[in-house]
């Protein structure tokens, strides 16, 4: 011990021990060098790293397409390339699902987009044809 640790001892009596120098080593440390200083509140940080990534593959969407809105086949088409992403994403290939998906995502917009124009058209067309039945007057 040097010299400032056995003074300080010396001069600490411990209730029922008469002056002696007997002491838990914790103790000692703490009564030479204080309380920490400085303690503000920890901070952590806390990051999350998934095993594998979320891909959608937009099966039910090009399901509905080929079901409701299949002009050209693009529905159908889009649901092909649904079934190629869902399959690469079982064995692993992140990067193939991603395309697969990618390709049937844009071909489902564009099935969807093709299949109200024509749903329109043909709306349009009715109407148009049935009013101008009925305004038409014999001459």
């Amino acid at each position: 011990l040097n010299h400032r640790k056995q003074k300080l001892l010396r001069n600490h009596n411990y209730p029922g021990e008469g002056g002696t120098l007997s002491t838990i080593p914790e103790e000692h440390e703490v009564a030479v060098l204080g309380a920490p200083q400085g303690s503000g509140p920890v901070m952590s940080t806390v990051v999350n790293i998934r095993s594998e990534t979320v891909v959608p593959d937009h099966i039910v969407w090009s399901l509905f397409n080929t079901l409701f809105f299949n002009p050209c086949c693009l529905g159908f088409v889009a649901f092909a390339y649904s079934v190629k992403a869902r399959d690469r994403k079982m064995v692993g290939d992140v990067t193939g699902a991603q395309s697969y998906a990618s390709t049937a995502k844009c071909l489902n917009i564009w099935a969807v987009v093709l299949g109200l124009l024509v749903i329109s058209a043909v709306t349009i067309t009715v109407i148009v044809i049935t009013t101008g039945a009925v305004v038409r007057r014999p001459y």
